[in-house]
């Protein structure tokens, strides 16, 4: 298993698809002046396929899905096909806003895909709607339950929590599905990458998971802490006593976990991506489309690893320049 300059094992690709949404969501992407990558910028299902390959030939076993909006890609079963096929990947996971998921789950699921993290900021419409801007609760509800039919499990939520938009009420809601379902709920702090108008109001109200944390135990009681399985995972996991699924917070702002981080990027257009927080990146689709072929993505990948920064510099008031979350995908 590869390891960065600090020590830490890194096994865990993310791969964004595609930079476009079917969401506008404030926190995100602004309503005006986007721009996206030309179609022949983005990676081709053989060229991602050969770049897992060769990420598992050096130790990566985690692979995830993820955009902007994944659905979007209209080559996604093919492209899910091809990376379930590579023997060595471990498990294959999809995030996603779930508009798309009803016809497009169970196809999904046959073709490899295990599991899907489902964004959802509220359960109440109007709020919905003011949050996540396109989109509908009933259009992102169906897409949880069609990923339920199809065994895309467990199914996990995953709410960005932002001040004065969904920061009371709503995070109790949705804390209480896990009491009747065997769900996960995540609560993520929001984090500022760019500098447009979307990484302002993810600067400007930021909620922190101590408080999120501390507004659920008021209405739900007590959470019950879960032992940790996994060093890696962002997420600090509880139960609410008698609940049957995972009340969890991922706090990468107020409680860095970057010590423990082991995942590395690619984005749409073929660059890894050494730090969410940072600019850094090398460049892989000039190799693959120059015939380098395994070896010579597994050299810059291996490149990547070592050169992958200690962490983000948040506090510093530093963070990304050059990227925005929808061209990462968190």
């Amino acid at each position: 298993m590869p390891r960065d300059g600090f020590g830490r094992e890194i096994d865990y690709l993310r791969i964004s698809l595609t930079d476009r949404c079917n969401l506008r969501c404030v926190y995100c992407m602004p309503l005006t002046a986007l721009r996206f990558l030309p179609p022949a910028s983005l990676l081709q299902s053989n060229e991602i396929e050969v770049v897992v390959r060769a990420a598992v030939a050096v130790g990566f076993r985690k692979f995830r899905l993820t955009g902007g909006e994944p659905t979007l890609r209209v080559d996604l079963i093919e492209i899910v096909e091809r990376l379930a096929r590579v023997a060595g990947v471990a498990d294959l996971a999809m995030t996603t806003n779930g508009v798309l998921l009803p016809g497009l789950a169970k196809a999904l699921a046959t073709a490899g895909l295990r599991r899907v993290n489902i964004h959802l900021d509220t359960l109440d419409p109007e709020r919905l709607a003011s949050i996540m801007r396109w989109g509908s609760l009933d259009e992102i509800w169906a897409g949880i339950e069609a990923a339920e039919v199809a065994g895309l499990r467990p199914i996990k939520l995953n709410a960005v929590v932002v001040r004065g938009f969904n920061d009371e009420t709503d995070v109790v809601a949705l804390a209480a599905l896990t009491r009747e379902r065997d769900w996960h709920v995540r609560f993520i702090e929001a984090m500022p990458l760019g500098t447009d108008d979307a990484a302002g109001v993810a600067r400007a109200r930021l909620v922190s998971s101590a408080e999120v944390r501390s507004r659920i135990t008021s209405a739900l009681g007590p959470l019950d802490p879960l032992p940790t399985t996994d060093p890696a995972d962002e997420a600090r996991n509880f139960r609410l006593h008698g609940g049957r699924g995972v009340v969890g917070f991922i706090s990468p702002v107020s409680e860095p976990y970057c010590g423990t981080c082991n995942r590395m990027r690619l984005t749409p257009d073929g660059r890894f991506h050494l730090c969410l927080l940072n600019d850094d990146e090398l460049d892989v689709r000039e190799a693959l489309r120059g015939g380098g072929g395994m070896p010579a993505v597994a050299s810059i990948l291996m490149r990547a690893v070592a050169h992958k920064p200690a962490g983000h510099r948040l506090a510093l008031g530093h963070s990304t320049r050059d990227r925005q979350m929808f061209q990462l995908g968190g």
